[in-house]
């Protein structure tokens, strides 16, 4: 077993084991409106659940040289995002949303992506996902780098609709062959839904 200090590893060594450790990772496609009205739209691979009561999840938008990305901004300045859920039938587009344009522009203009009115919030989503989540911002929170450059903005987004395809929802589940999910590992490597097996869990 080999035994590593990040202390004394560059960011970006401790960055290319974080991401081929933590694998798969799911994805968000997350959009975001600017106070200008340009619809942004981000692909986050630093995502998850944070609780179910109420729902709430995470998406960690890592900054560069200390400076907020247009999603942390945009979200904090709106107070809502809405966060899709990565699948097959819209990967490609949703790699183009990482292109790294100017705030002026939008990426969902872009990348071909449709944008769709929201019924709770004013950020609108993307019609091409199977799933996504109207989000009013919990909290935005400065986390890594030093207390006057914050490396990440964490942005907990309390879910106040929840948008599903009716082919993937049946009796408040959804089916997971049908939802063709995108999982993402290291470099520009991706994963589909692998195998599923079931072990219950102990009592």
């Amino acid at each position: 077993m080999i035994s590593i200090n990040p202390e004394q590893q560059t960011e970006r060594d401790n960055y290319k084991l974080l991401v081929g450790s933590v694998i798969p990772r799911p994805i968000a496609l997350v959009t975001t409106m600017s106070p200008e009205g340009v619809l942004n739209a981000a692909p986050f691979s630093y995502f998850n659940i944070v609780t179910a009561d109420p729902p709430m999840v995470s998406v960690a938008v890592q900054r560069k040289d200390g400076v907020p990305k247009d999603t942390a901004r945009n979200a904090a300045s709106a107070e809502a995002f809405v966060v899709h859920i990565a699948d097959e039938g819209y990967i490609r587009e949703l790699n183009q949303t990482a292109a790294p344009l100017p705030p002026e522009e939008s990426e969902v203009q872009a990348a071909g992506l449709t944008p769709i009115a929201s019924e709770v919030i004013a950020v609108p989503g993307i019609a091409e996902a199977k799933i996504c989540m109207e989000c009013v911002l919990e909290r935005s929170i400065p986390l890594g780098g030093t207390e006057q450059s914050p490396s990440v903005d964490l942005l907990i987004g309390r879910v106040v609709r929840f948008h599903i395809d009716e082919a993937l929802y049946e009796s408040g589940r959804i089916d997971p062959h049908g939802l063709q999910p995108i999982s993402r590992l290291a470099g520009n490597s991706y994963a589909r839904l692998g195998d599923i097996f079931e072990l219950e869990r102990p009592r």
